[in-house]
Formats: C-alpha cells, structure tokens, sequence
C-alpha cells in the first residue's frame, strides 16, 4: 500500500515527511478542500525532502468550473510550480452540466506534461462515474481521487470497486474522504488499488497528526 497526505500546511507537510509517507498533495484552504498553495512556500518544502509533491492548482473554493481569466490563472501555476520543480498537479474541471471538461482538462494535463496529474473529488459532483472515469482518462490523468461519490470511502466502496474494475491498468483510482487509520484496512480488503488518500487529520483538528499518520501507514 502507499499513502498519500493532503497537506493543507507546511506543518502537516512536515509530519507527513517525519512519518514518510508516499506522496504529499501540497495545498492550503482546509475550509474549501484544497486551493493553490504558496510558491515560495512549495520551493522551500522541496528543499526539505525527496517524497514526491503534487501541486493542487486550484484558484478559488467556489466550484469546479473556471471560466477563461481562471483558466488562466491555472495554466500560469503550473508553469510556475514546474519551474520549481514539483512532482506532479492535482485539478479537476467541470463543466457547467456537471460533466468533466474534456477540452479544458486536455489543455492542463498538456501543459503540465510530462508531469503526472491526479483528477481530484470534482469527480465527485458528476452525474454518472463510470462514464467520468472514462473522460478522465481521456484527458491523461494518471490519478483519480475520489471517494466513490459518496460522503466517504467507506460508504464509496461499491462505486470504487466499479471504478477500480474498469479503470484496470490505464489509471490509478485512489480512495479518499475520510480515510482513517480505523478504517484503511476495512478499504484495503476491499478496493483491488494501489494508493491511498488521507489528511492525517483528526476529528476537529487542523493539523495533520503524525501518531495517526504512522498508523495509515501500518494499514
């Protein structure tokens, strides 16, 4: 199993590096599920480690449908955070029917190349899964995160185990939204995938915890 940890600041990013985990997905905006972070920020963390960092590039918490000044402001991140060397983005964007954006997506994933891109729980809000994943796809994302379109992961199973299945080796599907060190075993039994996606935050907290990071980790 590997373990990535959404890491809404630099204090979880470095309880994430302490605990070693697989991958960060580095952002800020706990509050709306992850926006763009800061760039000096993000450069000053790639001095601290060799885990990988995928950028969220995400300008505003409003929703998943950007219009052309927006998009924009998407393509120039990635640049910027290419220029620094991260690892890897993390966006999704909707259409305004609530279908992924094909052409949109298209243009980021091309952008970004040849980094590795991860559609984020934008997926979430589309009307049919299995007809996303294949979008998804299509665009080149090599990662899908989501919880199965359900409030968690858990509750997500049968809908990942669908994804999962069709995805086969063309895409990574990786379970996220509420994933606990309680409940990563129950999700590893029964989802057939490779990694796995956590805040590493507790009930109420704000912080990722490196106790209950470590603990993800054991499975």
């Amino acid at each position: 199993m590997k373990l990535e940890i959404a890491c809404f600041d630099v204090a979880s990013a470095h309880v994430a590096i302490a605990a070693g985990v697989d991958r960060i997905e580095f952002c800020t905006g706990l509050a709306v599920g992850g926006l763009t972070p800061d760039l000096a920020q993000t450069r000053a963390l790639k001095t601290h480690t060799d885990i990988p960092i995928f950028v969220m590039i995400r300008p505003h918490g409003d929703d998943f449908v950007y219009d052309a000044a927006a998009l924009e402001q998407m393509a120039a991140s990635i640049t910027a955070f290419k220029a620094i060397g991260v690892d890897g983005f993390v966006f999704g964007i909707l259409t305004e029917q609530g279908e992924v954006d094909i052409q949109k997506n298209k243009a980021l994933v091309a952008l970004a190349a040849p980094l590795p891109c991860t559609f984020h729980r934008a997926f979430d809000r589309t009307h049919d899964p299995l007809a996303a994943l294949e979008a998804v796809i299509g665009c080149g994302f090599t990662t899908l995160l989501t919880s199965g379109r359900a409030p968690t992961a858990v509750e997500g199973i049968p809908v990942l185990q669908a994804l999962i299945a069709q995805a086969g080796d063309r895409l990574t599907v990786m379970p996220g939204g509420g994933v606990r060190a309680a409940n990563i075993g129950l999700l590893r039994a029964a989802l057939d995938t490779a990694f796995f996606h956590s805040s590493g935050i507790p009930a109420h907290g704000l912080v990722a915890d490196l106790r209950e990071v470590e603990a993800l980790l054991k499975g």
